[in-house]
């Protein structure tokens, strides 16, 4: 995948393993039972997310979350692959949501790397999903 087909973050300097680290653990902070797999061929790594413990900050609609890393040169890309419909509703919520995962992600990498690394967003970043009515 290439930038701007299905990516909603890259990261410079640091590996896939060590950037779907920093969202499985920021998921499990919000109460969501986190599972974790790499695999070889093709080179990526999956995080997925199954909430357990109410959160008034997580929509209905993000109980269940999954993630994908691939390698890029330098870095890697993050791809969000569910949930791919949002009742238009919950949007606003998701929205949230997705602004506060992506500055814990930003602040995790500049202080883990001491600043060497760091989140870029592609110039047009994908959220697969569609606002049921």
């Amino acid at each position: 995948m290439t930038e701007g087909n299905g990516d909603w973050l890259r990261v410079r300097g640091i590996g896939r393993e060590r950037f779907g680290g920093y969202l499985a653990e920021y998921l499990a902070s919000l109460g969501y039972a986190v599972e974790r797999s790499e695999s070889v061929d093709p080179a990526e790594s999956r995080v997925k997310g199954r909430l357990e413990r109410m959160n008034p900050a997580v929509p209905p609609s993000a109980k269940e979350l999954e993630f994908r890393f691939y390698p890029t040169s330098g870095g890697a890309a993050l791809v969000w692959e569910a949930p791919t419909e949002i009742p238009a509703e919950e949007l606003p919520r998701m929205d949230r949501l997705v602004r506060e995962m992506t500055a814990h992600l930003e602040r995790m990498v500049a202080t883990e790397s001491h600043a060497t690394a760091k989140v870029v967003r592609p110039s047009d970043p994908r959220l697969p999903w569609v606002a049921k009515s």
